[in-house]
């Protein structure tokens, strides 16, 4: 017959997963109960703001400070024949390339917004495991709506994270679309294409602010509908939550 192993632990190291499993508690209630109804009114002021109404697209336009080259003559036609390849590949005439500050404004709203509800997502996924009890035979309805609930959660974390990293590609893939524009200074379209970078994007990040908001009302929503069940899952004991 195999030899029972117990597991054995002292009372000061309990303690301190005890205090850790309080002070997460008490981090849940106030993300759950104060910040989140907080942050959906905020984050709804804000999309009906400026910031995110815009009408006209073309507003989010910025300047490329490329200038743009003069017609060639026979001449230069002539002579660029002529030219190795080294000397084609000439610097840009062209200044500092700024980033668009209408759309960095827009992004600087919307990223810490991103992380902040990761790191709740994190958060709740972490109390509902210290919530689930030991498994036994009996009722265990309760343990099942925690589990649909991790997967929830861990679903939008997902969500959140994909959209954070197409977020960043942002930047380089506009940045490669720049930097053409700034190379081939007679060829216009890669200057439009700049712009419908910025409004491509413009729209992707509305759409994720809102997204980011609708997540924190559907998170609340389904935690304070099924909060017996999510914090005394057998129904015969007292609620750990407090």
């Amino acid at each position: 017959m195999a030899k029972v192993i117990r597991l054995k632990i002292s009372q000061d190291n309990q303690e301190k997963v005890n205090g850790f499993r309080e002070a997460l508690f008490s981090q849940v209630q106030q993300f759950l109960f104060e910040f989140v109804p907080l942050k959906i009114q905020q984050m709804d002021d804000l999309l009906k703001s400026d910031l995110f109404n815009v009408e006209d697209l073309a507003t989010l336009h910025t300047e490329l400070n490329i200038p743009i080259p003069d017609p060639p003559t026979e001449e230069s036609e002539d002579s660029s024949k002529m030219e190795t390849d080294k000397e084609e590949k000439k610097a840009p005439r062209c200044g500092f390339l700024k980033e668009n500050e209408k759309l960095q404004n827009v992004l600087n709203t919307v990223q810490p917004e991103i992380r902040r509800l990761r790191e709740g997502c994190a958060l709740i996924i972490t109390w509902i495991h210290h919530l689930i009890p030991k498994i036994e035979d009996g009722n265990d309805f309760g343990v099942s709506v925690q589990e649909k609930l991790v997967e929830r959660v861990t679903a939008v974390k997902t969500k959140v994270e994909t959209t954070q990293t197409n977020i960043s590609k942002y930047f380089s893939e506009r940045g490669d679309v720049v930097a053409k524009a700034s190379k081939e200074t007679h060829v216009m379209d890669y200057r439009a294409l700049v712009h419908e970078k910025d409004e491509i994007t413009f729209v992707d990040l509305k759409i994720a602010f809102t997204e980011v908001r609708n997540f924190y009302v559907e998170i609340f929503d389904i935690i304070l509908k099924n909060f017996e069940k999510i914090t005394n899952p057998k129904g015969d004991e007292k609620s750990s939550m407090y």
